[in-house]
């Protein structure tokens, strides 16, 4: 599925050039407005998982074959970690066993919301390596506060923090609201903000100023999202800019405990993703109606207004108008409103994306 370019090991020395040339397609709808290295799985995301480890800001290609000579060529699906990094030897080759056993390669996107307890985990002592945590509030009850990490600027009060299962991460200027109830793995990145009486089960990502309610289990949010009401989120990934509406639900398992198929994009028709577990797989800028309830292995385009009677189809494309699929979004209509939606949280839409979606739209 993929190819791993290893030219050059000493790391701090020389560039590091992701590529997701090969893999793009299977990784729609992510992958539409975003290189792969910028999925978010874990606290961080790829690229800045790289930036950590190599000790240098690392580069994204679309050209593998125009690099430097002396630089390092690694699959932007590949979720590096300390021992895989550690695995680069002189030679310039990479040990069999250290690839395969230290690393996670996300090759569909519900590999990400799978992947998601073991990059919490990886993520949690490298972004905290010797540094200090906020200390707790006296009205949060925690539970193994070894591993629980509190940045500067979180706002906290009257909730209960559980660790015993995995590490808890609350980012800068996050909030925490009374009531709430979080058990680990969990990562509230940077200004994002977890309503009254949540209930967020492991392993879930609250991406960056991104809001939450409800209940969420086993999910990846990306940045500037929101499902700030009641319902139910499991085993599913939504794509920044999206809003859930309030009592929006999915279903993550059939009621014959089957194998769950979802759309794949480079095939173009139903696969199946060899797990039990999958809910709601949303791309940028799409959004539901109040109540709609997504049906399991649901895959939804970027830009898609999802409304109307009755359950989402399995695959809603891009642009789509309602609940079928088979009705457009007006381009211009549809612009709008990802700048009303933008502008909500201070910023705005900028000509060069605009360009992007006009072409994915005539596509």
């Amino acid at each position: 599925m993929f190819e791993t370019f290893i030219l050059n090991v000493d790391l701090k020395m020389n560039q590091v050039f992701l590529t997701d040339k090969e893999i793009k397609d299977n990784l729609f709808p992510f992958t539409l407005l975003r290189s792969a290295a910028d999925i978010r799985i874990g606290i961080l995301t790829i690229r800045e998982k790289w930036d950590n480890y190599s000790g240098s800001q690392v580069n994204v290609t679309d050209d593998p074959d125009n690099i430097p000579d002396n630089a390092t060529l690694v699959s932007a699906n590949i979720i590096p970690s300390s021992a895989f990094v550690d695995s680069l030897v002189k030679d310039g080759k990479i040990s069999d066993n250290p690839l395969w056993t230290s690393v996670k390669i996300i090759q569909y996107p519900w590999h990400i919301f799978m992947w998601n307890d073991w990059a919490i985990r990886e993520d949690f002592p490298m972004v905290t390596k010797n540094r200090y945590s906020e200390p707790v509030p006296e009205t949060v009850h925690v539970t193994n506060p070894r591993e629980i990490f509190i940045e500067r600027g979180a706002k906290l009060s009257h909730c209960i923090i559980n660790a015993s299962g995995g590490p808890v991460y609350i980012g800068k200027n996050a909030e925490i609201m009374e009531g709430s109830v979080l058990r680990g793995p969990v990562a509230v990145c940077e200004g994002a903000t977890v309503k009254m009486g949540s209930k967020i089960y492991g392993a879930t990502t609250i991406g960056p100023y991104s809001i939450v309610g409800g209940e969420i289990k086993n999910a990846v949010i990306f940045g500037y999202s929101n499902k700030a009401h009641d319902g139910y989120l499991g085993d599913s990934v939504i794509g920044e800019w999206c809003n859930l509406g309030a009592g929006t639900s999915n279903s993550n398992m059939k009621n014959n405990v089957s194998d769950v198929r979802m759309w794949n994009e480079s095939q173009k028709e139903m696969i199946s993703t060899g797990v039990t577990k999958c809910g709601l797989i949303m791309g940028d800028y799409s959004r539901s109606a109040i109540n709609t309830s997504f049906n399991t292995g649901t895959m939804v385009g970027i830009c898609a207004n999802v409304f109307g009677e009755g359950s989402p189809a399995k695959f809603v494309p891009s642009f789509a108008w309602g609940n079928s699929g088979n009705m457009k979004y007006e381009f211009d209509k549809a612009i709008s409103d990802i700048e009303k939606w933008k502008k909500l949280k201070g910023h705005t839409l900028d000509e060069k994306e605009k360009t992007i979606l006009k072409l994915i739209f005539d596509q």
